[in-house]
């Protein structure tokens, strides 16, 4: 018989991401070490977590130097947590929401003069002094002027009262997948250069990027000039995001993925019938492999990536999902998987954004 009693006291339900903050702590820690060692500070970015507050209290226990993240109200509900900064705001701002972006955020990146002239004067009118970084594009082609453009838009810029103008960042292995070189990162380097003749501003910060720098610092072949990296998804998943191989000094037990199972069938594994679009216009591909048993999840391609997790567990084949369902091939698997049994996922960057984001998967932070 079932107990509806222990069913309405049940602490934990599914489908939940469970969050290891000491795990994280101790990846920030390992990160943030390796980069001090090669004089280079670290923004921690939380915007993959949709800035939980237990993420980023261990970023900052970890050693991180500043919080970042995408999202202006991901920022507001770190502020509103307690935290006391300092924030960056990653995505470029919007002219619309200045007034906010100065109040919620000490630094933010920046590739417009219109932007940064609205940002100017909503500081201004607060009594504050903005700082931001103006992003380069040295290739991966997402925000960011063209090299050959930046002394003049530093020299227009550093005009502006309200603003200061404190350095300059790019972004790569984003948009177009170009990973950090000598190169570009001598191309960086050598813009801020000539900015700081032509305009006269000391320009302290160089941004060499993001998680994907990692490697070209440990290689040593990082130009000594770039003192500023934005971290998330190697802190949160310890992963090298050039290839997702483990990072060295880093776990990748982190965050977990929980599903329950709704139905546990033996089927073929093929459709039967004339075959046309999915339900996201998509013709899927099946493979032959004769009757197996199956099971359904409460979870969908609503809530996480389903090719973007990966199971805890031997012998279990994600095969697909819905809006609401993940199916797996369970025949393999070590135990008997029936209904009402729950199944474990690592997540990888996209999942783990759908999972943080998502209003129907419970986060829970376990400690220890």
């Amino acid at each position: 018989m079932i107990d509806y009693q222990k069913i309405k006291t049940v602490k934990f339900r599914t489908p939940r991401l469970e969050i290891y903050p000491e795990r994280i702590r101790h990846n920030t820690e390992a990160i943030v070490a390796q980069c001090r060692a090669k004089g280079v500070a670290v923004a921690s970015v939380t915007k993959v977590m949709s800035a939980h507050p237990a993420v980023a209290r261990a970023m900052v226990e970890g050693g991180a130097e500043m919080i970042a993240d995408s999202r202006i109200e991901n920022l507001w509900k770190l502020r509103e947590a307690g935290f006391t900064g300092p924030f960056m705001l990653l995505r470029l701002p919007t002219v619309s929401r200045a007034a906010e972006v100065v109040e919620v955020a000490d630094v933010s990146l920046n590739s417009s003069f219109d932007t940064m002239q609205a940002l100017a004067e909503a500081a201004r009118l607060q009594d504050l002094v903005h700082r931001v970084i103006i992003m380069i594009d040295v290739g991966d082609l997402r925000e960011g002027i063209w090299p050959d453009k930046a002394v003049n838009l530093v020299k227009q810029v550093s005009t502006l009262k309200g603003l200061e103008v404190i350095g300059m960042g790019c972004n790569l292995a984003c948009y177009g997948g170009v990973v950090p070189s000598e190169q570009n990162m001598k191309l960086l380097v050598d813009t801020v250069k000539a900015c700081r003749v032509a305009s006269g501003l000391a320009l302290p910060v160089i941004c060499g990027g993001n998680s994907s720098g990692l490697p070209i610092m440990a290689e040593g072949r990082l130009p000594s000039e770039v003192n500023l990296y934005r971290i998330g998804e190697a802190i949160v998943l310890g992963r090298n995001v050039i290839d997702r191989s483990p990072w060295q000094g880093t776990r990748q037990d982190t965050v977990i993925a929980v599903a329950e199972v709704i139905e546990a069938e033996l089927k073929p594994s093929m459709p039967i019938g004339e075959r046309g679009q999915d339900a996201f216009g998509e013709t899927q591909d099946f493979v032959d492999r004769g009757l197996r048993r199956r099971v359904i999840c409460n979870i969908g391609r609503q809530d996480v990536v389903v090719d973007g997790i990966v199971p805890v567990e031997d012998g279990i084949i994600v095969l697909g999902g819905s809006s609401d369902h993940l199916i797996l091939d369970v025949h393999d698997a070590r135990r008997e998987i029936k209904v009402g049994d729950e199944v474990a996922f690592y997540p990888g960057y996209g999942a783990l954004l759908a999972l943080s984001t998502s209003e129907y998967v419970q986060k829970v932070v376990i400690e220890g």
